[in-house]
């Protein structure tokens, strides 16, 4: 991917300087649901329970507070610092793929009519403070709705090539478009939609509507995928990066690999074959009206 063109993002911010550490979720927290969510998704994914739910000692969560399991607590923003970023390849990258998400979806929402906000991407190494609470790097990248940031934990990249075998400079500006995706959701309204019907649900009904968010949230990363490849920005292979890592994060194939077998009714993300299909369907039409997952039948 030809991402040393793109333009630099000024929304960056480096709280870099802990501990280690990385598991690729990548979702969105939904305020009533928040500790059932964590439950399941530490029993599924083979983290310590009590370890995700230690981070929930800030208080109830914001009404529409995404990402999987975290509690209150605003922190200040840590500083960006281009210089900083530019010695650094990660950030470097970060900063690029975030700067033409940018772009992407200023044009996007241009054309319906509306005004698009950028968010802010905080990088962390170990634990970081959000608005929707304290969270390790265990949970994976995140999406915080009540301070409007994306979280990324700075090893995570190196999980998802050795761990998840999806490696290549694609694959990991697919992580970061799917939690710009939940920006997306978050502007548009959908978050808060989903939010006030989980709270009728009962687990199974809060895991399927979860289901939905996030392969909408994939959709759009196609989204942005589909105007890269326009501006011929992609290399060959590059498409083959973002759909092998599409699959390496599905519910099925990290239940396999963590508990030996298979829970659709547990999955909150979508197996590999959906969250490829509708990655793919974002990179085919470029048009988040075709991202509309809660109407699909059968997502």
């Amino acid at each position: 991917m030809r991402w040393g063109d793109f333009r630099r993002s000024e929304n960056v911010e480096d709280a870099t300087g802990g501990g280690r550490g990385g598991f690729p979720v990548g979702g969105a927290k939904l305020g009533g649901g928040a500790i059932v969510l964590i439950i399941v998704a530490s029993l599924l994914f083979g983290v310590d329970p009590m370890e995700m739910l230690g981070m929930l000692d800030d208080g109830p969560a914001p009404q529409s507070a995404p990402a999987p399991g975290y509690g209150p607590q605003h922190a200040p923003p840590a500083a960006t610092n281009p210089a900083a970023a530019a010695k650094d390849p990660t950030k470097d990258f970060v900063s690029a793929v975030l700067g033409d998400t940018e772009d992407v979806w200023h044009e996007v929402f241009k054309a319906m009519g509306t005004q698009y906000q950028e968010p802010k991407l905080r990088l962390f190494d170990g634990a970081v403070q959000s608005a929707c609470g304290r969270a390790a790097a265990s949970v994976g990248p995140f999406y915080c709705a009540a301070d409007d940031r994306v979280y990324l934990d700075t090893a995570f990249f190196d999980d998802l090539s050795r761990r998840f075998g999806a490696p290549g400079d694609f694959a990991q500006a697919y992580v970061i478009a799917h939690e710009i995706g939940h920006h997306v959701q978050n502007q548009l309204g959908v978050m808060r939609e989903v939010d006030r019907k989980m709270q009728r649900l009962d687990a199974r009904g809060r895991n399927a509507l979860s289901v939905r968010l996030e392969l909408q949230a994939d959709c759009f990363a196609g989204v942005w995928g589909h105007f890269a490849k326009r501006r011929n920005m992609l290399d060959p292979g590059d498409l083959e990066e973002g759909f092998r890592a599409a699959q390496a994060v599905g519910d099925d194939r990290i239940q396999k690999q963590t508990q030996g077998y298979v829970v659709p009714d547990a999955f909150t993300h979508g197996s590999a074959d959906q969250r490829m299909r509708w990655f793919r369907v974002g990179l085919d039409t470029g048009d988040p009206r075709h991202c509309d997952t809660f109407a699909a039948q059968r997502p």
